[in-house]
C-alpha cells in the first residue's frame, strides 16, 4: 500500500495536476496547430511528387526520387537542428514554429511522396488508356481517374503515417517550442514531480488511441481485400 500511495505521489498527483494544467492546456493548443498546420502540407508536397512522376520524366524523376530517399533517410530531429540552428549561418533564421513546419513538411513528403507514387503506379495502364480514348487531357486523367483510385489503394498508409506525424510534433520541445511535452516538462520543474509528464502521456494516449484504432481496421480491411 505504501509503494502505491509512493506511486501515486509521484505520477499522479491531483492537487500538482490541477495548478500546472493551465500550462498543459496551452501545450496542447499549439501541438494541436502544429499538427495542423504541418498534416495538410506534407500530404501536399508529397502528392506533387507523385503527380510529377506520374509524367515519366526521366530528368524530373530522378530527381523526385532523390527527394524522396534523401527525406526519408534523414533523421527529423537532425533535419530540426540544421533547419534551426544551421540556417542563421547562411542569413536565414527562422522562429521555432515555422522551423518545426519546414522540418517535418520536407521529412514527410518524401513518405507520402512514396505513398501516392505506389498507389498511382499500382492502378492498371488501361484505366489511363481508357481516359485518353476519351479525350481526357493528361491531368483530367490523373485528378479524375487516376488519383481516386490510387488513394483507395493506400489509405491504410497514408493514414498510418498521418498518425506518426502527430506523434512526431513532439519533436518541437527540442527549439524551445512550449507543445505538449515540452509545456509537461516546464510545469515537472515547478511540481518537482513527473505527474505533468504522465498526464502528457495520457492526453496522446487518449487523442491517438482512436485513431490508432482506425489505422489498424483500415490495414486489416486491405490485407482482406488482397486476399
Amino acid at each position: 500500500m505504501d509503494a502505491l500511495q509512493l506511486f501515486l505521489d509521484n505520477f499522479a498527483d491531483w492537487p500538482s495536476l490541477m495548478r500546472i494544467w493551465p500550462l498543459l492546456w496551452q501545450g496542447l493548443q499549439l501541438t494541436a496547430l502544429l499538427a495542423a498546420v504541418t498534416l495538410p502540407l506534407a500530404i501536399l508536397v508529397g502528392l506533387m511528387i507523385a503527380i510529377v512522376y506520374s509524367f515519366h520524366n526521366k530528368v524530373l524523376n530522378v530527381l523526385l526520387l532523390i527527394w524522396i530517399d534523401l527525406f526519408r533517410s534523414f533523421p527529423v530531429l537532425v533535419l530540426l537542428i540544421l533547419i534551426f540552428y544551421g540556417l542563421p549561418f547562411l542569413g536565414l533564421k527562422l522562429p521555432s514554429f515555422p522551423a518545426c513546419v519546414l522540418a517535418l513538411t520536407l521529412n514527410n513528403s518524401g513518405y507520402y511522396g512514396e505513398i501516392f507514387r505506389a498507389g498511382i503506379e499500382s492502378v492498371p495502364t488501361g484505366q489511363r488508356e481508357a481516359a485518353r480514348a476519351l479525350g481526357l487531357h493528361p491531368l483530367q486523367i490523373v485528378f479524375l481517374v487516376v488519383l481516386p483510385q490510387a488513394i483507395a489503394r493506400v489509405l491504410a498508409p497514408l493514414a498510418s503515417n498521418s498518425l506518426e506525424l502527430v506523434k512526431t510534433t513532439s519533436i518541437a520541445s527540442l527549439v524551445a517550442l512550449p507543445e505538449l511535452l515540452r509545456s509537461a516538462r516546464v510545469a515537472q520543474e515547478q511540481t518537482y514531480n513527473p505527474t505533468p509528464l504522465t498526464a502528457a502521456a495520457v492526453i496522446f494516449f487518449v487523442l491517438l488511441w482512436p485513431f490508432a484504432r482506425w489505422v489498424a481496421k483500415l490495414e486489416r480491411d486491405m490485407l482482406m481485400r488482397q486476399r
